[in-house]
């Protein structure tokens, strides 16, 4: 059996997945609703995937919190605490993150060889370089994109499928959060 793969990313209506400006995390506009898919959603077991870059960033941003991670909010904790695939060539253990383990090599045969291993599903929040690779190779089953409503055309960052391949999407799910924020699923498909 194979694992399920999900790219699981934040996107401004534009396209981007963060921001310089002073929007704030979220682009300021998270709800009950939303914090609420988004605990449900890291609830269950399955296993994150990132790359060196957002798994860097995630520590670091975690470790600015003199409380600790439990300061933030629940979903976060619980995907800290999740089981980890770190691909990675330049970080090294130890690692500041619970239960992370690092593992070098091509990414898509790493990912690949995780899928036909994995019991349990596999989920990557960001990690856009790599989940673009991912789904050049076929081995993102699900694209899940939560677009806040937001243009950030002078402020945004990381164009998210920037450089990616064509894909024809299936819509598999689609939700609207506190009144403004949608939450679409999709299967990708490599357009020919």
């Amino acid at each position: 059996m194979t694992a399920t793969y999900t790219f699981d990313i934040f996107s401004s209506l534009d396209g981007f997945g963060s921001h310089s400006g002073d929007w704030g995390g979220y682009w300021g506009k998270q709800g009950p609703e939303l914090l609420e898919r988004r605990l449900s959603l890291y609830a269950g077991e399955q296993r994150m995937v990132f790359g060196a870059t957002t798994f860097r960033e995630n520590v670091e941003m975690l470790a600015t919190s003199s409380e600790g991670p439990e300061v933030f909010d629940p979903w976060v904790t619980r995907m800290r605490n999740l089981p980890s695939t770190v691909v990675s060539s330049t970080l090294r253990e130890p690692l500041d993150w619970p239960d992370a383990t690092i593992v070098s090599g091509d990414a898509v045969d790493v990912i690949a060889r995780l899928k036909k291993e994995s019991d349990v599903p596999l989920r990557s929040h960001g990690s856009l370089s790599l989940n673009r690779a991912l789904m050049a190779a076929g081995l993102v089953d699900r694209v899940q994109v939560t677009i806040f409503p937001v243009l950030t055309g002078q402020t945004g960052q990381r164009p998210i499928f920037q450089g990616a391949a064509d894909f024809d999407l299936e819509l598999l799910e689609s939700r609207i959060l506190d009144g403004h924020t949608q939450e679409i699923v999709y299967r990708p498909t490599r357009h020919a």
